[in-house]
C-alpha cells in the first residue's frame, strides 16, 4: 500500500497568472511601478491594473507591446497566459480526460 496521501484540491500549487508574472519576473526586478510601466507601452493603467490583478487577460495586442518594450519574443506573454489557462482547466476536469479514448489513427 502506498504511504502517499491523497492530494485534495487545497494541496495543489498555486498556479500563476501572466499578471502575477509579470510583476514577479519583470516590473520587481526592474522597480517598475504599473503607472511607469502603463506609459512606457502606451496602454491605460487600470488596464494593466486589471492584468495585473488576475482581472483582465493578456491579449495579442498588449503582448506586443510588453514584449517589445522587455524586448522578449511575440507571443511570450500569450504563452504564460495559455500555460496558466491549460493547467487550470486540466486541474477543473479532475481526471475525466482519462476517460476520453484518443481515436486510432
Amino acid at each position: 500500500m502506498s504511504k502517499s496521501s491523497t492530494i485534495t484540491e487545497d494541496d495543489w500549487l498555486h498556479i500563476p497568472h501572466a499578471g502575477e508574472m509579470l510583476v514577479s519576473e519583470f516590473m520587481e526586478p526592474l522597480e517598475l511601478d504599473a503607472a511607469a510601466l502603463a506609459q512606457a507601452i502606451e496602454v491605460d493603467v487600470a488596464r494593466l491594473d486589471a492584468l495585473i490583478a488576475g482581472q483582465e487577460r493578456i491579449d495579442g495586442e498588449l503582448d506586443l507591446r510588453l514584449a517589445r518594450y522587455f524586448r522578449m519574443s511575440e507571443g511570450f506573454f500569450l504563452r504564460l497566459q495559455t500555460s496558466a489557462d491549460l493547467r487550470i482547466a486540466k486541474r477543473a476536469l479532475n481526471g475525466e480526460l482519462d476517460r476520453i479514448q484518443p481515436r486510432a489513427a
